[in-house]
């Protein structure tokens, strides 16, 4: 199974197999998960739990299974059988092999459980997301456009096999509710939470009003909450928290909504060409969830485990995405527009001020193509964007 892009976790998977007897790698469903394993561990046997014979086995008999598949061995959806959890800790820690196991999983919820729960210390963990930009770029696939790029999306199969995003995004979104939203939270009412799913869209790049969420779903706000955390633990959402040391101003302290692909979040808000998003009023916000994805994608895919937030206050003061520093803050300005102005550094030297004496390395990533070197601030192109 030859991978049409080279991903860059691939390395930091290689490094680490000498080091741990386990490791498991997580994403969304489609990321690649099991296209990245069988070419880094080609020599290991592949075992899908997602197949019922496969399942009962190791569901009825764990250590007749594990008996058969005792080395070098791909367990793909292995959260499906949570018992093996407890065997494999007993067997790892008696053989002393390292790369022994490799686990991949579409629910992080429940393989980080298994994990947690008896793996802890034994397992180097990776998150593999869609394609992001710089993996693109070694291949020579980046849309010309912003825009095209946010509706195609980054899932592997739309490169792969050339499927349009509307039909990709459509079956993506049918087979993740029958095979994840089912098993996991019972809901009866899928019509009710394919309507709550587009309404998170609607809210993508916004603080997340949880409240009106539940009133226009007609649920209860706990249920809200409970379909957010499941939208969370399968990757289709992630909640970008506030950045809270206090300025001497009060503070914004509900997380920001984003979606892991522009792609799907598109085809939810029902834009399907680039003229359309050029029009939509919400154009702004998926821009910047495409830029912030990124951000992402490359934080785990680079195994950089940075750390990232947005910043506003009470006033409006605010900062679309912040990394502190040893130094101080990377701070970054996400706009679509194409046109650059003075204006569009106004939120940044603001934040400066606020947090002076401390240091703040300015960029501001917007939808044109040219970077720039300045001396207060770098301007990056969406196509640079890191």
């Amino acid at each position: 199974m030859q991978q049409l892009v080279k991903r860059h976790i691939s390395k930091h998977i290689e490094q680490q197999k000498s080091k741990f007897p386990i490791i498991a790698v997580t994403g969304p469903r489609q990321s690649g998960k099991t296209t990245l394993l069988k070419n880094i561990f080609s020599d290991y046997r592949y075992i899908s739990l997602e197949n019922p014979d496969v399942r009962a086995f190791a569901t009825e008999d764990p250590n007749g299974f594990l008996s058969e598949y005792n080395n070098k061995v791909i367990f793909d959806e292995v959260q499906r059988v949570p018992i093996l959890f407890s065997y494999l800790q007993g067997i790892v820690d008696e053989s002393k092999i390292m790369g022994q196991f490799i686990l991949s999983g579409s629910q992080n919820f429940h393989l980080m459980h298994g994990i947690t729960q008896s793996l802890a210390g034994r397992v180097a963990l990776f998150e593999l997301l869609p394609f992001d930009l710089s993996e693109l770029k070694a291949s020579n696939l980046v849309e010309d456009s912003y825009a095209e790029a946010c509706i195609k999306g980054f899932y592997p199969a739309i490169y792969d096999r050339n499927i349009e995003p509307n039909v990709y995004f459509s079956n993506y979104i049918q087979t993740y509710v029958e095979k994840d939203v089912t098993e996991l939270l019972n809901i009866k009412d899928l019509r009710t939470f394919r309507t709550f799913i587009g309404l998170c869209a609607n809210q993508a790049g916004q603080l997340i009003n949880l409240s009106a969420l539940a009133n226009a779903s007609n649920i209860s706000q706990p249920t809200a909450k409970n379909w957010l955390s499941l939208l969370e633990s399968t990757y289709i959402v992630y909640l970008l928290q506030p950045y809270h040391e206090n300025f001497n101003k009060r503070l914004i302290k509900t997380p920001k909504l984003y979606f892991y692909d522009s792609g799907l979040l598109c085809h939810l808000l029902k834009i399907k060409t680039s003229e359309a998003l050029s029009r939509n009023r919400l154009k702004g916000n998926i821009f910047e969830n495409m830029v912030i994805a990124e951000f992402q994608k490359q934080n785990y895919h680079n195994y950089l485990n940075n750390e990232y937030y947005f910043w506003q206050d009470s006033h409006a003061n605010e900062v679309d995405l912040l990394q502190p520093t040893d130094e101080g803050f990377n701070v970054f300005e996400i706009k679509a527009t194409q046109t650059i102005t003075s204006d569009l550094f106004k939120n940044m030297n603001k934040f400066e001020m606020i947090t002076s004496p401390k240091k703040a390395e300015k960029t501001l990533i917007y939808g044109g193509l040219e970077n720039q070197k300045r001396s207060q601030y770098k301007i990056l192109s969406w196509k640079s964007a890191k």
